[in-house]
């Protein structure tokens, strides 16, 4: 479980009842039937309808993203990794590099070595790597595009709860008070659109772009890596390209090596 997207999402909605008490309000009022099916049922209608099936169905697969810690390898435990590698294949050549492609776990990296060791091209294994990132991205982009829009909805449905409930409230101009209580209501859906669209969906939507972001950053620096490998360079030069990626700051190499326990073949990550 990933604690900043649950803890977040507990603060937002302590902050709203905790915001309405401070106002004198009752957080009752919070359970309103007709808010709720306006607001969550219609934003649902919209996604279907802008929607296709197919990606509307991984809902609940993103939501579990969201709310999980991404597994992936940190650019600290690559660099050794590579060094390693690349001290091997310059010992006893790219093909002694084969007995490991059976314990990587990383589909993205055990695909760019045997590609490597069956001595494809630079230009042909850069362009199918790149275009695998690309690709991943753009499936990313798509998942939390539902999010986006869903943010976007939400608050719109807000001022179209509000109308109805003022509608509603209009038919109580006789009684004072129950035209108070319509119209408190009324505004109900409103603030729901809105703390849905900026407290849930837009910040659901964010999240899955960083994550989508740092699995894409640690498959580049691996296919610097593999790059860097296949040409023979150095363990040093390795590093130094690699280094790259890091803030200025973290690229001690002795702490580098120092952090890093992954040894070569263990699996490097997981897909987001």
């Amino acid at each position: 479980m990933e604690k900043t997207s649950l803890f977040g999402l507990l603060l937002g909605f302590a902050v709203l009842v905790g915001g309405l008490i401070l106002k004198g309000a009752n957080p009752a009022a919070l359970l309103n039937p007709a808010a709720l099916v306006i607001i969550f049922v219609g934003t649902a209608a919209a996604l279907l309808i802008g929607f296709p099936f197919s990606e509307i169905k991984k809902f609940p697969i993103l939501l579990k993203i969201i709310f999980t810690n991404q597994k992936l390898v940190s650019a600290k435990e690559i660099i050794p990794m590579f060094r390693e590698w690349a001290t091997i294949a310059r010992r006893d050549g790219l093909l002694s590099l084969e007995d490991n492609l059976d314990k990587l776990e990383d589909d993205f990296l055990r695909r760019g070595f045997q590609m490597v060791i069956d001595g494809h091209s630079r230009e042909i294994i850069e362009e199918i790597l790149v275009e695998d990132i690309e690709a991943m991205k753009e499936r990313h982009k798509a998942g939390a595009g539902i999010f986006t829009q869903a943010g976007t909805y939400a608050p719109t449905l807000g001022v179209l709860g509000a109308v109805v409930g003022l509608v509603a409230a209009l038919s109580h101009l006789g009684d004072m008070e129950l035209l108070g209580k319509s119209i408190a209501a009324a505004f109900i859906a409103t603030l729901f659109g809105i703390f849905t669209g900026y407290v849930l969906w837009h910040p659901f939507a964010n999240k899955l772009k960083r994550k989508s972001n740092a699995e894409a950053k640690i498959k580049m620096i691996m296919l610097e890596g593999l790059l860097a490998v296949q040409s023979g360079a150095t363990p040093t030069m390795v590093e130094d390209k690699l280094l790259v990626y890091l803030p200025e700051k973290e690229r001690n190499l002795d702490e580098i090596k120092k952090s890093s326990d992954v040894k070569v073949g263990e699996g490097v990550g997981a897909d987001a």
